[in-house]
């Protein structure tokens, strides 16, 4: 037994109401169980409770054992004070108050449904499981699913703010700035991200609009800071990115990463870290004020529009600085560019939008259900377990309920697990 077990049993008062009685058989009556104190302190507050014939206003604590009160010290807590009833699981031993009074103490552990402890005895087996409810969730009803999944999915866009936030605060809410960095992360896909995340926050973006007019330059700078000028070469072009490099090295003294961050092994050529070094250079002297761009529109096909980009001739037959290819215009796909707005556009306008109370969540449903579903091992798993994607909507929404939820065990605060508990 687990004591957010009993919070969530209390809470949701599912259990025998009638003829309450204390560990010292005084007559109980709830009038209102408070409310749930996710701080430090009593576990509800201002809850509203007849004794006998008295009502008491003031704050309760629950506990699997009683013995916790002394195992948790609140006797010597001044917050502990106006506790007005002990909640608890298993009665092993009298508590006394600060003024030496016995604690009125309700014992619920007869009074829970037989089903509901069996459920949650189910739900936190032991077993091994993918997640807790496999055997259950695809009995669960599509109307529960969908309004959990739309919940899912915009949790999801608030944990991202989480860094959103966090890069603002450090460009001084520049969201251009933060849209480059956040572009460049997922430019990286998940081998590079953190490399190409490294590479964003060692180029000031004060340089980048000042060179975006010059397609050359920007490529020299990008690239150098990268590490990947640090070679020798006899390409032309590499010889002249070289010394435009050290160039901009001098001016704006700048200190290059080391590019053996950057990960080429099984990856695909397309993927290289090169390539897409190549392509975000395009996309930046393509775009003045791109993140204004972005903002204006919710066009899945302007936002294609916006990320077509040409690379020049010598990307076109090359995959890094070194082995020629054959040529390959080398655009940046549909399916990439669905990557950069669930994981970058999408939650950067949410951001954008709720920070100035503008956030209209029919439209992040309508451009999200238009990508397609996003292929990894959870989704598949779920596909196994009859819970179908059809969008990228829907995969966001699971991703989040695997991650947050279930691995952590979270049945409690999940609307599916809510269900699944209070069966008959």
């Amino acid at each position: 037994m687990k004591e957010d077990f009993l919070h969530y049993v209390w809470m949701h008062q599912l259990f025998t109401k009638i003829n309450l009685r204390s560990t010292e058989s005084n007559q109980i009556e709830i009038i209102s169980p408070g409310i749930h104190n996710s701080n430090s302190g009593p576990d509800f507050l201002n809850a509203r409770i007849k004794i006998d014939d008295i009502l008491w206003v003031g704050n309760l604590e629950i506990h699997v054992k009683s013995s916790d009160w002394y195992l948790h010290q609140h006797e010597n807590d001044s917050n502990y004070d106006s506790v007005i009833l002990h909640v608890v699981w298993e009665d092993d031993v009298e508590v006394f108050s600060k003024d030496n009074l016995s604690l009125p103490t309700l014992n619920i552990s007869r009074i829970v449904a037989k089903d509901l402890l069996l459920n949650y005895q189910n739900l936190y087996s032991k077993e091994q499981r993918w997640i807790p409810c496999e055997k259950l969730i695809p009995t669960i009803d599509t109307f529960v699913l969908e309004n959990w999944k739309e919940r899912l999915f915009f949790e999801r866009l608030e944990e991202k703010s989480i860094l959103i936030n966090q890069l603002l605060s450090d460009s001084n809410n520049d969201y251009e700035a933060v849209l480059f960095k956040l572009l460049a992360k997922n430019f990286g896909l998940k081998t590079n991200a953190d490399a190409f995340l490294n590479l964003a926050n060692s180029i000031d973006f004060f340089r980048v609009r000042k060179l975006q007019n010059d397609a050359f330059k920007l490529q020299a700078l990008f690239f150098g800071q990268a590490g990947f000028l640090e070679e020798s070469s006899e390409e032309k072009y590499v010889i002249k990115l070289k010394t435009e490099y050290e160039y901009l090295k001098h001016k704006f003294n700048l200190k290059p990463i080391h590019n053996g961050q950057f990960q080429f092994f099984r990856m695909r050529p397309t993927n290289f870290p090169t390539i897409r070094i190549a392509q975000l250079s395009s996309l930046y002297h393509k775009h003045q004020n791109l993140f204004s761009k972005l903002i204006e529109t919710s066009d899945l096909k302007v936002f294609y529009q916006l990320f077509s980009v040409e690379l020049n001739d010598f990307w076109k037959t090359h995959y890094t600085f070194k082995a020629i290819s054959r040529k390959i215009a080398k655009k940046l796909t549909k399916s990439f560019v669905d990557l950069l707005l669930i994981n970058t556009i999408i939650p950067l306008k949410f951001n954008y939008l709720k920070g100035r109370g503008e956030v209209e969540e029919t439209e992040f449903l309508c451009l999200i259900q238009q990508l397609k579903s996003e292929k990894n091992s959870i989704i598949d798993k779920f596909n196994e377990l009859k819970i179908s994607s059809k969008n990228a909507f829907e995969t966001q929404a699971l991703l989040q309920l695997k991650n947050n939820y279930c691995a952590k065990k979270r049945c409690l605060q999940c609307a599916i697990g809510n269900v699944i508990l209070k069966k008959a």
